[in-house]
């Protein structure tokens, strides 16, 4: 077995990598550097991301970013759907929507139940 089969993908990788840093570190360098209080609170979590980790906190943000990657995950089925539509035919179309309409259903259940309220 021969290792120049793989040079390609060291290059790859390598070049890649690279590119990465040499990127980051010019954004770094070249990029506005002015903090204030307001760019270094705490946001989204809604509590101090240094202090006790023991201490009580909102479970309400959790519960938005899971059902977040939910509906996410869910709408990702649609991108496969719509490439496919032309050799699924009717059958697929009509169990993508009633698949869209289950999501729908699952929405406002969840919009009812004060699932996405901050307050």
């Amino acid at each position: 077995m021969s290792l120049s089969a793989y040079l390609p993908i060291l290059l790859f990788i390598l070049v890649g990598t690279g590119f990465g840093i040499v990127l980051l570190g010019i954004g770094k360098l070249l990029g506005p550097n002015r903090p204030s209080h307001e760019k270094n609170s705490p946001y989204e979590c809604g509590f101090e991301a240094f202090e006790n980790a023991r201490m009580k906190f909102d479970v309400r943000y959790y519960l938005v970013a899971i059902l977040f990657i939910i509906f996410d995950l869910e709408t990702a089925f649609l991108f496969p759907w719509g490439a496919a539509l032309r050799d699924i035919g009717w059958p697929g179309f009509f169990a993508m929507m009633v698949f869209l309409f289950e999501l729908i259903l699952g929405f406002a259940y969840i919009w009812r139940r004060g699932g996405l309220d901050w307050v």
